[in-house]
């Protein structure tokens, strides 16, 4: 079905926006996003730092075209500083390649979730073996609990293990987790939770390594998303000398995330050893790993990711509720 560019721009708010994203077809959505990057049918810009005047806070711009869809936008994310805790939020800006017009402005909270999650999912089933059968994720806030419910469908795992360090002191949290799949265990320790895992999902807001992969008794998938933080990371800078490394986007990633930047700074990784991103692993242009050695996956987020979830949004929004 064809959805005209002409109909008038929404504004959608976090209420609005979390029905229209239980219904997407989200790996679908990123796969195809990836494709047109591999085909030269979408531009990821750098994403831009602006500064407010007189110390009172800053902005993100992240950018992208989506030329495959006739879309393009970004995602605008203030950080306000007050004399109490700083404001925080994000929205994305939709606009038309065809008519210049814009299509959508919507809250990008649970949009960052869904689509951080579901890139980490699509690099799981690009690299991780088919016969994986034990999936651990650390860290159970809304990243990991997001993690949890997108990896779940892609292998016949046999056991799935949640570790946080707070955990164990929260009962509830225990009991939800536990109601997702009767395979979920939740962990007392990160060793318990990492002994023998297949994929081990790192969805911490840690600013400092988490996880060391020398501590691992077999080759594994590990993935990462970290946090904002400067040179945020959550495995050792060193450790990516002895991984297969794969990235969301080889033109931006390295020079972004933090133990990228700080092993090549340290001269113990360079970005030339990147086995590939997720458009050369969609399109059949990057390696898969032989698991001789750990496999390292590293995202740190990308506009066009946001303009093509929120174009999704869009075409759903539209086509449930017609004008």
């Amino acid at each position: 079905m064809t959805i005209s560019h002409q109909r008038p721009p929404l504004t959608l708010n976090a209420e609005q926006i979390r029905p229209l994203l239980a219904g997407l077809p989200l790996a679908a959505t990123l796969r195809g996003l990836f494709a047109a990057l591999a085909d030269e049918q979408a531009v990821q810009p750098a994403q831009t730092l602006t500064l407010f005047p007189h110390g009172a806070g800053d902005f993100i711009t992240y950018q992208g075209v989506l030329a495959s869809e006739q879309v393009f936008g970004a995602k605008l994310s203030p950080y306000i500083v007050t004399p109490g805790r700083p404001v925080i939020t994000a929205w994305t800006a939709l606009l038309s390649m065809q008519t210049g017009q814009p299509l959508l402005f919507c809250d990008s909270g649970e949009l960052t979730v869904a689509r951080t999650a579901g890139t980490t999912a699509l690099a799981v089933d690009e690299l991780a073996p088919q016969d994986s059968q034990v999936l651990t994720v650390i860290g159970c806030g809304a990243l990991g609990q997001a993690h949890l419910r997108q990896a779940l469908p892609l292998r016949a795992w046999r056991e799935v293990r949640l570790y946080a360090p707070d955990l164990a002191a929260n009962p509830a949290l225990q009991q939800t987790l536990a109601a997702v799949d009767a395979r979920v265990r939740c962990c007392d320790s990160l060793a318990a939770a990492t002994d023998g895992a297949d994929v081990i999902m790192l969805c911490t807001s840690s600013a400092g390594a988490v996880l060391d992969p020398a501590t691992l008794a077999k080759p594994a998938l590990i993935t990462s998303i970290s946090t904002n933080a400067v040179n945020a990371h959550e495995v050792p800078p060193e450790s990516l000398a002895g991984m297969d490394v794969y990235c969301d986007h080889a033109a931006s990633t390295p020079s972004r995330a933090g133990e990228m930047v700080l092993a090549a700074e340290r001269g113990c990784w360079h970005p030339v050893a990147l086995c590939g991103d997720l458009a050369a692993l969609v399109s059949g242009r990057a390696p898969r790993p032989d698991y001789r050695r750990h496999v390292f996956f590293r995202s740190i987020g990308m506009g066009l990711q946001d303009v093509a979830i929120a174009h999704a949004i869009w075409q759903r929004h539209a086509a449930t509720c017609p004008a």
